[in-house]
């Protein structure tokens, strides 16, 4: 039997040492897949959270930065004797630059059914006037 590698097989682990992050290993490379949708007005963000409630998830604004943050903890009084465990505590966070000129209130968040919606207004940037000084 002849062993083929694909291309996937070379870049799986293409980043994983220069990350040394959890969210860029194997185990959860497929974490908070996005989806994206624009129109003349806005921009929608579909984001895959399972297992994560309203709850456990925070949502932030910084120098252009949208960031969703996301935490589930194990219950640490369950003593009982597992025969399989694959649910586990994890946190994840992911950015996406989405221009300094927006503010909190042009952005809602929705969560329902594992999924996070974003909705996000677009806004022109501000052009900022080109300033001379006045030489002495």
């Amino acid at each position: 039997m002849k062993n083929y590698l694909t291309c996937r097989d070379l870049t799986d682990g293409l980043f994983e040492d220069l990350f040394n992050d959890s969210l860029f290993t194997r185990n959860n490379k497929h974490l908070m897949k996005t989806d994206i949708k624009e129109d003349e007005k806005k921009y929608d963000i579909e984001v895959e959270m399972p297992g994560f409630n309203k709850d456990n998830i925070k949502i932030s604004l910084d120098n252009g930065y949208l960031t969703i943050e996301a935490k589930v903890e194990e219950a640490k009084e369950d003593k009982k004797h597992y025969i399989l465990k694959e649910r586990y505590s994890t946190s994840m966070s992911r950015s996406y630059y989405v221009g300094e000129n927006l503010k909190e209130e042009d952005i809602s968040a929705k969560f329902e059914n594992g999924i996070l919606n974003l909705e996000i207004q677009k806004k022109e940037p501000v052009k900022e006037e080109k300033k001379f000084i006045q030489i002495a």
